[in-house]
């Protein structure tokens, strides 16, 4: 047996070494699933296996990349540079490139990311006189999305009434033109977006019967990871791919199944063995990656959904720690207790920054953590938020680079035709549309012969026209003899981009400098790693192909010793010693939009328990009784995902306490005949402590999860403006902390206290309101 295989258990190894047949991999979280399918790729190789006849499907590039490395060092770098491995996305256009003449599309198309969709559909918003408010544009583009990865074509669109119906009853009846002009658009600016990489080579395998034999002889064997989260769309097409000699290995977990948002269908997964004879099942069921107690609570979390595949997940760890579960008063509040115990973490356990994610439902509540973390000094990086690749000043360079590669592309042209300014105004702009859509040719095409163009434009701006078509062709030949970063570095410099941006003296402009400065650098480091790929260039058009595929993921650069934040769908496939769940909230996690039906609800319990499994040793759930939404402060009850963990892997920081209230009527109004009697009382909360009124006022418990046991009560005052405060005394605040009273003024209600928190500062607290512990 290869000594690899000998670091496999084995319920690893035995799909590791099936190779022929149908089979899936139902595989737990932290199982070992990407060191089984490397390995498997490995053996199958040393068994004989050509490499060019392994398609190999994974869920991010950087996987892939990770994948294809490990794979070197057991075979050899230069066998390993065979194998076609990638996202769907990253491989499909790959072969797109290569058929592309047969769909009628240049092999150079651009790849159209979301936001060069956006503005190309906001522009045909505009042309087409249409209600921007009611037609919103990323509204539309998600439409078009959805139809795309449905296989629902402008052809299939306008012959299904109940679409057109149910647009029209949105009150966007013309959406199915928005639709055909948009993919009028781009096929003749040579473009395609992300969908359009599945939905053409659906199109290429159905249309070209040669086509899909030719790559069912050449991708014999086909594994794919992630399977649990493809949509209709790759099905189709692993299906198409598979048939001829049904050599699929597809590895998933049903219960990490979160992007039906994004058309994933946990079906594909559930009815695998329905779609293949004689299926082979495996199952991974011991985690590698997690306490006892994490993976307990995850199985129990789990075991609520109705909609699953059988198996049970297990460790050999240790124990571990409970499941912390603290409640705080605010959103605020959260984020200092979790950037407190961080710090606290990491002085005790002598721990990096790097050991601890902090995951959240939406994007919209790192708010308050970063405001805490920055109090703390704590570094942290945001991950999905604005990428480095969609920067203004990035998209600028790109877009001459891609005017370089596909002269068509009708949104890098606009972007660029008028940066640097060079007197080519927007009026010209929309003239040189409207003669290119009469034309039925390109803008760029209209700009070269703008001689013979019926274009009403003077003169000087024909000359400024003509000059910028010039700049582009000196830019192309260029591109005929260097590589990526040659070319850049000419076309910023000759552009004027680089004369531009080093007008602007301000921080921020000097920041786009820099920014330029890393784009470069990247460049080089991409020419210098394309040496090590087979048939690889370094080109331009194999770096543009290279960016519009990343995520922000895959280009993790920069100090790495940064706290993670990140929304639970971007953790997946991620896993940190100290993981804080935030927010855990009814009608934020889970989703006030993700409960109107069963499927929805499991959903939502599938990312709790992906965001629970991230966790090696320690897991946070916190919660705030108050949150901010829109400007306003709402009342929060805890989610139901806690009290859905058995009781006995959890320790509750916080105790749970009576919220009471006062009356706002007196109940002798309901029984007393006087009526004089009868007067209404302001409302007012009272603490629960010695010395209360004998009048039991009425009490309602705050909705919280019933198994959540305090784990201590608070012996101190919570009111101790009429206490014996004393100078010296060590107290404790909900929001500061621990510190020391150094005075004592006022008398009454008018008491305050001078107190030096140990996070750092003095504060004057007038005591009626501060709620104080004394704890020494």
């Amino acid at each position: 047996m290869e000594k690899y295989l000998s670091q496999l258990n084995d319920a690893q190894l035995e799909p590791t070494i099936q190779i022929d047949g149908p089979m899936i991999v139902i595989a737990g979280a932290g199982s070992g699933k990407t060191r089984v399918l490397t390995y498997r790729i490995a053996y199958m190789m040393s068994k004989g296996i050509d490499p060019f006849n392994i398609l190999s499907l994974t869920f991010t590039n950087k996987a892939a990349k990770e994948m294809k490395e490990r794979i070197a060092t057991i075979v050899g770098a230069s066998e390993a540079k065979n194998l076609w491995m990638g996202t769907f996305h990253s491989v499909f256009a790959k072969i797109l490139r290569i058929e592309s003449e047969r769909l009628g599309y240049p092999s150079n198309f651009t790849i159209y990311d979301t936001q060069d969709s956006d503005r190309l559909i906001a522009s045909i918003i505009k042309e087409m006189n249409l209600d921007k408010d009611i037609y919103k544009y990323k509204q539309v583009r998600s439409r078009i999305s959805s139809y795309k990865n449905s296989l629902i074509t402008v052809r299939a669109y306008f012959q299904n009434p109940e679409l057109i119906e149910a647009d029209t009853m949105a009150r966007r009846p013309r959406l199915g033109d928005i639709y055909k002009e948009y993919v009028d658009r781009c096929f003749k600016a040579g473009a395609m977006d992300f969908d359009d990489l599945l939905l053409k080579t659906n199109e290429l395998l159905t249309r070209f019967p040669e086509v899909l034999a030719k790559y069912q002889n050449r991708f014999k064997y086909i594994l794919v990871d992630e399977y649990q989260d493809t949509n209709h769309s790759q099905y189709l097409i692993v299906r198409a791919l598979s048939d001829k000699f049904q050599n699929i290995c597809v590895v998933g977990d049903d219960a990490q199944s979160i992007y039906a948002f994004r058309g994933a269908n946990i079906n594909n997964i559930l009815n695998f063995q329905k779609d293949y004879d004689d299926v082979k099942v495996f199952r991974l069921e011991q985690n590698y990656r997690s306490t006892k107690n994490i993976v307990n609570a995850a199985n129990s979390i789990i075991d609520k959904n109705q909609t699953k595949l059988d198996k049970i997940v297990w460790t050999a760890n240790d124990e571990g720690g409970k499941i912390k579960v603290h409640r705080s008063l605010t959103d605020a509040d959260e984020g200092r207790y979790v950037a407190s115990t961080i710090f606290d973490n990491k002085m005790n356990h002598q721990l990096q920054n790097s050991d601890f994610a902090i995951l959240y439902r939406t994007n919209a509540q790192s708010r308050s953590i970063e405001d805490a973390l920055r109090k703390r000094d704590i570094p942290y990086r945001i991950y999905g938020g604005l990428s480095f690749y969609q920067r203004k000043e990035i998209k600028d360079v790109l877009s001459y680079l891609r005017l370089v590669v596909n002269p068509a592309d009708e949104e890098a042209l606009k972007r660029v035709i008028n940066f640097p300014p060079r007197g080519i105004g927007q009026t010209t702009v929309d003239r040189l549309i409207v003669a290119a859509n009469g034309y039925n040719s390109t803008i760029f095409e209209v700009m070269k012969n703008i001689d013979r163009a019926d274009v009403k434009v003077n003169s000087g701006t024909k000359n400024k026209l003509q000059d910028f078509v010039t700049l582009i062709e000196s830019f192309q030949v260029l591109n005929q003899t260097a590589d990526v970063f040659e070319l850049a570095e000419h076309v910023t410099r000759t552009s004027g981009l680089i004369r531009e941006f080093n007008k602007d003296g301000t921080p921020e402009g000097v920041t786009r400098m820099e920014n330029i400065e890393e784009l470069l650098n990247g460049m080089k480091d991409f020419v210098e790693g394309q040496k090590e790929i087979a048939d690889a260039t370094g080109s331009l058009a194999e770096f543009l192909e290279d960016v519009a595929l990343a995520t922000d993921l895959d280009n993790d650069k920069g100090d790495p010793d940064r706290v993670a934040l990140m929304t639970i769908h971007l953790a997946k496939g991620l896993e940190f010693p100290y993981v804080y769940i935030v927010g855990l909230e009814e009608d934020l996690f889970p989703s006030a939009m993700s409960m109107n039906t069963r499927s929805e609800l499991e959903e939502e319990r599938r990312l709790f328990y992906v965001a629970l499994t991230r966790a090696e040793k320690q897991a946070y759930l916190t919660y705030a009784l108050s949150r901010y939404r829109w400007g306003k402060l709402v009342d929060s009850d805890p989610s139901r995902f806690i009290e859905e963990i058995d009781e006995q892997y959890l320790e509750v920081l916080t105790p749970v306490e009576e919220r009471r209230f006062n009356p706002m009527l007196d109940a002798d109004i309901f029984g007393d005949p006087e009526p004089n009697k009868i007067r209404f009382k302001p409302a007012k909360q009272v603490s629960i402590k010695k010395g209360a009124p004998k009048k039991e006022p009425t009490k309602f418990q705050v909705t919280t999860p019933k198994n959540l046991k305090p784990v201590s009560k608070s012996n101190g005052n919570t009111n101790l403006f009429d206490s014996k405060l004393a100078v010296g005394n060590m107290v404790k605040h909900l929001r500061f902390g621990t510190g020391e009273v150094l005075k004592i003024e006022g008398t009454g209600a008018d008491m305050k206290a001078e107190i030096k928190f140990d996070s750092g500062g003095v504060k004057k607290l007038l005591l009626r309101f501060a709620k104080l512990e004394v704890v020494g």
